[in-house]
């Protein structure tokens, strides 16, 4: 070890690997009902992939008719979130929810029953103003809102900050053992200094590189899939207060980015560049980058080997929807690996998982992907 790296020992009752909003939220929960918690972040600062790189749709249910689970479980803690995190919210907007005319796989009617049964609200619009009536079998008013995430980052780094959380960033772990009751993980920092955290328990957040550490604690992996994705953001003065989700099937979304006054645009079709079947995320690009590896993924947005953007295919397909007298400027991409449970692809579901995979030391590990299930992690507290 060189002379000028040091050596830093924790002792914790949580270590909450991963510093996303799940990561994030982990920590701050678990820190107000007094336990001692440590946060690791592999990147230079919290918040920098999945939780930002996102459509930032606050789910009511709407966009999984195929799922009522999903349906139903993001519908139930949405009020909640939505109170938790007012000022972050984008709440005055209408988002549109239209059935393609053509091959979807969730007719008119099998909507409004959907609706009816998962009891969020649907009424039948008509925006020929904005929207190309004739791909439109049926266009639905709906409750929808979106969360600003530029804005959540910064308010949970203030709230890491004054609960007292250790927050360790630009940490890789190399190691971890068993001593008595208690994790022993082994960590280096980009200074060199040798960092080893103690912890009671330790929960996994890390989305995309979960199997990673899950190896490195000695527990099962999880059968998943990965994906580059990318989400474009537009500025479209005529849809300031309006968002609209083309279902069901190959289609588009577009709608307000939170607070931020841009839109962000997505596609099925486009938005996801290269996709993994492994249970971690092997992909082509990094071979072109030594620091980005399958069981250290980096930030995609600003790495020079992202791919080549396929906003000229969204917007093209957009155009399919949204008349072309509505004025679009194109602002730039963001750039991101998505992870989601190989058997997702049967319904469309994206189900919340808070597993224990140890019971002595405690391993939790977190796997969502819907910003308003993070209440679920709380359900950690019930095995300690």
């Amino acid at each position: 070890m060189p002379e000028s790296s040091s050596r830093f020992n924790l002792e914790v009752d949580f270590a909450i690997i991963g510093g996303g909003i799940f990561g994030c939220y982990s920590a701050v929960f678990l820190r107000s009902k007094g336990f001692k918690v440590a946060l690791l972040e592999r990147e230079p600062r919290i918040w920098q992939k999945a939780s930002v790189v996102n459509q930032a749709r606050l789910h009511f249910g709407y966009h999984y008719p195929r799922s009522i689970a999903t349906a139903m479980l993001a519908n139930e803690h949405r009020s909640r979130f939505r109170e938790d995190h007012r000022d972050f919210i984008n709440d005055t907007f209408t988002s549109y929810y239209g059935i393609d005319a053509f091959n979807s796989l969730t007719n008119s009617q099998q909507f409004v029953r959907f609706c009816e049964r998962v009891g969020i609200p649907a009424r039948i619009a008509d925006r020929t103003d904005l929207f190309v009536g004739d791909r439109i079998e049926a266009l639905f008013a709906t409750e929808e809102y979106s969360f600003d995430p530029l804005l959540l980052r910064n308010h949970y780094t203030h709230r890491l900050d004054d609960l007292g959380v250790q927050v360790l960033t630009d940490v890789s772990i190399s190691q971890v053992e068993t001593v008595g009751d208690a994790w022993c993980i082994k960590a280096r920092n980009a200074d060199g200094d040798q960092i080893s955290v103690s912890a009671r328990a330790a929960v996994n957040a890390t989305y995309s590189n979960l199997n990673a550490i899950n190896r490195l604690f000695g527990v099962p992996e999880l059968e998943v899939t990965h994906e580059i994705s990318e989400i474009v953001l537009l500025s479209v003065e005529a849809l300031f207060n309006v968002g609209l989700t083309v279902m069901d099937g190959p289609y588009m979304s577009i709608m307000p980015f939170g607070k931020t006054g841009l839109h962000s645009l997505s596609s099925v079709l486009y938005t996801h560049h290269s996709v993994c079947t492994h249970n971690d995320p092997v992909f082509m690009c990094q071979t072109q980058r030594l620091d980005c590896e399958p069981d250290r993924v980096r930030v995609c947005t600003t790495c020079p080997q992202k791919p080549k953007s396929n906003s000229v295919k969204m917007r093209r397909q957009m155009s399919l929807y949204v008349r072309d007298d509505v004025s679009v400027f194109e602002m730039g991409s963001l750039y991101t690996v998505k992870t989601k449970l190989k058997n997702s692809y049967i319904d469309d579901a994206r189900p919340t998982n808070v597993s224990v995979l140890n019971s002595s030391p405690l391993f939790f590990c977190v796997f969502s992907g819907k910003i308003n299930s993070i209440y679920e992690i709380e359900r950690i507290q019930n095995y300690v």
